[in-house]
């Protein structure tokens, strides 16, 4: 349930970060701005992982760090790509079978029980995830296309999919510290590399210095808490949840996006939010029940 918990707390930082991010200068570097958060996220975790026995990783186990790493830059990297190129709904509908395809590939891996309620849980908040975003876009049909953009984007979204399968995977085979703190730093670490290299070579570094202090405030918040404490809390469910479980609370996001979009804009509540909010927030309880009604599994132990 703490593990559960923990995560709920996760889609309520993240939610509320995607507001945040609007704050930002217009004209900064996206790639370098996310490798500059990954930065100060890893450096936040040191403190965490120093003196911990098991927090240097062995030849393998870097391996796998750097294969999580990719995954991570591969969804960053194709989402910044992907945010001029591809409507905002038909990012929404590709981004809710997130859940579902780390329940596949968790199933193929071996991390994942066959578990009829949770594809249920699954359905329900893809459903009500995709209500929200027809809500945002006033229900226009027209956004919602599929072409080869859509198709890279839906890689991106497989890559961050494949992330907490590949944790629980590493888990299950000792391969990974035990420690969430560890697990965070090293992912964040070689996440944080492979984005800054792309930043570096498609992006403009010296836009950087049309940072403000306000800029670098914001970008240090989003760095210790929108990623530093948010990767840290999946990690820390991923220990204890399937990979399946973990993800699905993102489809919690948009509806934190949504109430702090009504707290600073109350003149667009309107019931056309409430079919989809309803269905999210009837997932989340039920994944929660179930949570609280069903003991947990060892690591590597599926069933």
């Amino acid at each position: 349930m703490r593990a559960h918990l923990g995560m709920l707390l996760w889609a309520l930082i993240v939610g509320a970060s995607f507001p945040a991010v609007g704050f930002l200068s217009d004209g900064l570097p996206p790639l370098l701005l996310t490798a500059l958060r990954f930065a100060i996220a890893a450096l936040a975790m040191v403190p965490m992982v120093r003196g911990r026995e098991d927090w240097r990783p062995s030849l393998p186990a870097l391996a796998l760090y750097a294969v999580m790493g990719l995954c991570l830059a591969g969804f960053f990297g194709i989402m910044f790509w992907a945010a001029h190129r591809v409507t905002a709904l038909s990012m929404s509908a590709l981004f809710v079978t997130m859940p579902l395809i780390a329940y596949g590939l968790g199933r193929m891996l071996g991390v994942e029980p066959r578990a009829g309620g949770l594809l249920a849980i699954l359905g329900l908040g893809a459903l009500g995830a995709l209500a929200l975003a027809m809500a945002q876009t006033g229900g226009d049909l027209a956004q919602l296309q599929f072409g080869w953009n859509e198709v890279l984007f839906f890689v991106g979204c497989i890559a961050s999919a494949l992330y907490p399968v590949l944790s629980k995977w590493g888990l299950a085979r000792n391969l990974l510290s035990k420690d969430a703190a560890a697990r965070t730093f090293w992912s964040l670490a070689g996440g944080g590399m492979l984005i800054a290299l792309a930043g570096v070579t498609f992006e403009p570094v010296d836009a950087l210095s049309r940072m403000q202090m306000g800029d670098v405030l914001l970008v240090a918040y989003l760095g210790v808490f929108s990623s530093g404490v948010t990767f840290w809390l999946m990690q820390r469910g991923t220990g204890v949840l399937t990979p399946g479980a973990v993800t699905a609370y993102s489809y919690l996001v948009p509806f934190v996006s949504m109430v702090v979009l009504f707290v600073t804009r109350p003149q667009l509540i309107g019931w056309h939010w409430l079919p989809g909010s309803l269905m999210v927030i009837a997932a989340i309880v039920t994944l929660l029940k179930r949570g609280s009604g069903v003991a947990s599994r060892p690591v590597g132990q599926t069933g």
